[in-house]
């Protein structure tokens, strides 16, 4: 890769300032954050408007707003900031082995990931592990993250995507809320309160065409989370459609219960993303071959397509 001419390299005070400045909409208020004087922060934008050629503030009196160059420029130098800042304090909390920052789906990081992490942290001590949430899709571009857990079609741009598993979906409820409506054919379902996730809007029209039955007249909560449709559900608000290998503890212990016998594998997968170009970054190459193994051999795998192997290094 060719080295950025010097001239597209601005000083670093000079951003700070004027990122300050450009959030604050104050240069007063950018140099008390700063700890500089009101002078030093103007001096750093004014020299920062030379070296670009074009004015990044319009300054009125005794007030000050971006131009249009600078509202397009400032979040730009935001980002680029940010990233600088996040890969630094990575780096001071572990300075040898490498971070990975990974996007996690709620309640698949949670039950089904998190108690096998110590597993691969324990064979790769020399690397930390950062979990963020994220509930859709990003552009790794613009967010620092080195990978993130998908749900859906193998479709990302930006991106490759290593398969990891299926899943399988059941109409669960509470034991009482079987009782009471008297659940036993999937016909009775359409007379019972559906949970919705937002995620998967069309969830429950797929499960009635699967069982032969009308979608057309399918209302009910909406609801953002499947911990969130999981504890609904046991208190007995409706039936939602739930991964079963993420409930298997309600299951066990009998706080949720099939709402009908007809289990439906999802069309989609969870998959691995990473950001095209990064996947010979040796954190991420370690975290690959370790989940590929716990995906082909979790107990809550369905039968589908093998799984690919395990990655030995650059793909």
């Amino acid at each position: 890769m060719s080295p950025l001419p010097r001239r597209f390299l601005p000083p670093m005070q000079a951003l700070a300032a004027f990122e300050a400045a450009a959030r604050l909409q104050s240069f007063t208020a950018a140099a008390a954050e700063l700890s500089l004087t009101q002078s030093a922060v103007s001096r750093q934008i004014r020299a920062l408007e030379e070296q670009l050629g074009v004015e990044l503030f319009v300054r009125e009196r005794q007030t000050v707003r971006l131009s249009a160059a600078g509202a397009s420029y400032a979040p730009e130098v935001r980002r680029a900031l940010q990233r600088i800042a996040t890969a630094t304090l990575a780096l001071r909390a572990n300075p040898h082995g490498g971070t990975l920052n990974l996007a996690i789906l709620p309640t698949f990081g949670t039950r089904w990931l998190a108690p096998r992490l110590p597993r691969f942290l324990q064979a790769h001590p020399g690397i930390t592990l950062n979990l963020h949430t994220r509930l859709a899709p990003f552009d790794f571009q613009t967010d620092a993250l080195d990978a993130a857990i998908h749900f859906g079609s193998p479709d990302w741009p930006g991106a490759r995507l290593d398969r990891l598993m299926g899943e399988t979906v059941i109409p669960a409820c509470s034991p009482a809320l079987r009782e009471r409506l008297d659940l036993r054919l999937p016909a009775d379902l359409l007379r019972a309160p559906l949970m919705h996730l937002v995620s998967r809007p069309d969830a429950w029209e797929r499960w009635l065409r699967a069982a032969g039955l009308p979608d057309t007249e399918v209302h009910g909560m909406l609801i953002d989370q499947f911990a969130v449709a999981a504890q609904a559900a046991i208190a007995g608000l409706g039936v939602a459609l739930l991964p079963d290998f993420l409930i298997e503890a309600e299951l066990a212990r009998g706080d949720l219960v099939a709402a009908v016998d007809l289990p439906l594998p999802s069309t989609e997968a969870y998959h691995l993303a990473w950001p095209l170009g990064r996947e010979d970054w040796p954190p991420l190459q370690a975290f690959r071959g370790w989940l590929l193994g716990e995906a082909a051999t979790s107990p809550g795998r369905i039968a589908d397509s093998p799984p690919p192997p395990a990655p030995t290094g650059p793909v």
